[in-house]
């Protein structure tokens, strides 16, 4: 691939990236994952304190385990949304999809062992067996994930905005968190997000450089009109578990929207700016509801 697409073959694909571009963003955010990995043994996890726990913590760590084990299911669906097999993809479809799969592999790997790591955490702090939390992971992770989105930036922008409220999330929690070894895991893991939010914010950018924000305001704003955390219509008790998290935490998941708000507007220009101020009210109606 040292040869650029002719332009007419990626004008026709408009709704993807010069596959070079997306390469180089893919590469950057790999390079950035590989200097930053960790591992689950790094924990100092005999130094756990599970007395340190109180019930809404213990509760809170059940939630977000489920959530992030669910990368099964989150996987599948951006491996299907960005197939990499098929003779009937075109040659500029499939390179799009062939760089954004090496940025899928590394950042799946960072998510499952956020999943190990909340496990045996669970299990190190006795707050489900092995056999329990097993089981009950099980029940949730065969459930089907789906996004209501066809464009390939509504799913980018999904995700970005969902990495920030995750990140902004485990920044809450570690605040409130009394117990060492969960404050030093909630720090791992919002700096892992924060990582994965910065690709996502570098590609949406990309798109707004290429199509103009008059062209992206309107997904970006479909996305934020129909939201909702992962696993909102699927996790049993998702809804009153949810309130109660936000409860303890004195976490709000649309405070992401503003870092998308401000991101617009990092690029807006003099023929952009009545869209990134479009967007920034639009934003301001969907969070006083």
């Amino acid at each position: 691939m040292n040869e650029p697409l002719p332009q007419a073959d990626l004008q026709r694909s408009g709704l993807f990236l010069p596959p070079g571009e997306m390469r180089e963003l893919t590469r950057k955010a790999v390079s950035r994952a590989d200097t930053r990995q960790w591992s689950i043994e790094e924990l100092s996890w005999g130094m756990l304190r599970p007395e340190a726990l109180t019930d809404t913590d213990r509760s809170v760590v059940r939630f977000i385990t489920f959530i992030e084990d669910h990368i099964p299911g989150y996987l599948t669906y951006f491996l299907d949304a960005f197939p990499v097999s098929g003779e009937d993809l075109s040659i500029e479809e499939f390179c799009f999809n062939r760089e954004y799969f090496r940025f899928l592999v590394s950042w799946a790997n960072e998510e499952e062992r956020h999943a190990s790591v909340l496990a045996r955490y669970q299990i190190e702090a006795g707050i489900r067996s092995p056999e329990e939390l097993m089981r009950e992971l099980a029940e949730e992770g065969r459930k089907k994930f789906a996004l209501p989105y066809e464009e390939p930036v509504q799913a980018f922008t999904y995700t970005l905005v969902q990495e920030k409220a995750t990140q902004l999330f485990y920044q809450r929690f570690k605040a409130v968190a009394k117990e060492p070894v969960l404050r030093d895991l909630l720090h791992r893991l919002a700096r892992d997000e924060a990582r994965h939010f910065a690709f996502y914010s570098e590609l949406i950018g990309a798109y707004i450089k290429r199509h103009g924000l008059a062209a992206t305001v309107p997904d970006l704003k479909d996305v934020l009109s129909t939201f909702r955390m992962p696993l909102a219509d699927t996790l049993n008790g998702y809804w009153r578990w949810s309130l109660k998290v936000m409860d303890a935490t004195s976490y709000d998941h649309t405070e992401a929207y503003d870092a998308l708000v401000r991101h617009v507007k990092d690029f807006a220009t003099s023929r952009g700016d009545a869209a990134a101020s479009d967007l920034a009210e639009f934003v301001h109606r969907i969070r006083s509801i």
